[in-house]
């Protein structure tokens, strides 16, 4: 095989992780396939990532940054000033990622990394980013707020709303009709922040 340069290798290893995993999910990313498909042999893989959680990780930016600007382009539908219907805006595209995008959406949650794990700061900005959008109207409706109270909120009203799309889109026997999911991410919201 002709040697890759690493950087084309990288570039390539993405693309290919990145449409395994929407058609696949994580589970059907393997190193012998991505070799291959790569035109690399197995160990070239390790050479550009430590290993495939690294990889994935860099595929998870991608989709970060994907549910960022959708997220962002459902607030700037909404008046400026209605912060409540900002916060609906989101939750709805939030959803709609998800259901469109399905795999990709559940490998930001599937990869098994804690919080002591060697995660790279980009990724932790990339998830800081997201929650900024949430507290930006957040901040607008409870401006007496703490900043560590804010962090707090923004992280539960993401969890529940994350919690109902999460059910529904894997349609778990736990009452989240598919029909009804919108109306209750409504419900979530302007009943909790109010």
């Amino acid at each position: 095989m002709a040697r890759i340069p690493r950087e084309d290798l990288r570039k390539r290893l993405v693309e290919i992780a990145e449409r395994t995993i929407h058609n696949d999910g994580i589970s059907g990313l393997r190193a012998r396939d991505l070799a291959r498909e790569a035109g690399c042999a197995l160990g070239a893989i390790y050479n550009v990532f430590a290993d495939l959680n690294q990889l994935v990780l860099a595929v998870n930016g991608r989709t970060f940054l994907r549910l960022g600007a959708e997220v962002r382009n459902a607030v700037a539908a909404c008046p400026a000033e209605n912060a409540e219907d900002q916060l609906v805006a989101m939750a709805l595209a939030y959803r709609m990622f998800a259901i469109e995008n399905r795999n990709a959406w559940l490998a930001l949650f599937d990869l098994r990394l804690s919080s002591d794990d060697d995660v790279p700061d980009w990724y932790w900005q990339e998830m800081g980013a997201l929650f900024e959008i949430i507290a930006a109207p957040l901040r607008r409706l409870h401006p007496e707020t703490s900043p560590e109270d804010l962090d707090l909120l923004v992280r539960t009203l993401f969890s529940a709303v994350h919690g109902i799309v999460l059910l529904g889109v894997e349609k778990r026997i736990s009452g989240v009709p598919d029909a009804r999911v919108a109306q209750m991410l409504r419900l979530l919201i302007t009943k909790a922040i109010n």
